[in-house]
């Protein structure tokens, strides 16, 4: 069986689109996650604590995109989208963002995330 290898693209669809466990192996053991405005979070282990934070807190709820825009070139690639996530509780919250990923040798070494809650 032949190992499915996955491109700059496929890695961000994935990270953006809240699929986190199907790509930790791609990220480098030194990347740098930066959510502007609200601080950094350098180093695989960390990104993958954030992220399974993130998998516990969407499990009790919803998350829906209606805008999931890829432009990919070469080791950059940039995702846009918007999100309505809906919690346990009813709440709702949606959220605009654009996450600009860098990659070397196949591995996202850096992360740009930045995000905007829009009215509901």
């Amino acid at each position: 069986m032949t190992a499915t290898v996955l491109t700059p693209r496929d890695v961000a669809e994935a990270f953006s689109g809240h699929r986190f466990r199907d790509v930790y192996d791609a990220l480098a053991p030194d990347v740098r996650w930066t959510a502007v405005g609200q601080g950094e979070t350098v180093g695989r282990e960390a990104v993958v604590e954030v992220c399974e934070a993130t998998l516990a807190e969407l499990a009790s709820g919803t998350a829906e995109f209606s805008r999931f825009v890829v432009v990919a070139e070469g080791d950059t690639v940039a995702v846009d989208s918007i999100a309505r996530y809906v919690d346990a509780d009813g709440g709702v919250s949606v959220v605009s963002s654009c996450d600009v990923y860098a990659f070397t040798s196949g591995l996202v070494t850096e992360i740009r995330s930045y995000a905007v809650e829009l009215p509901g």
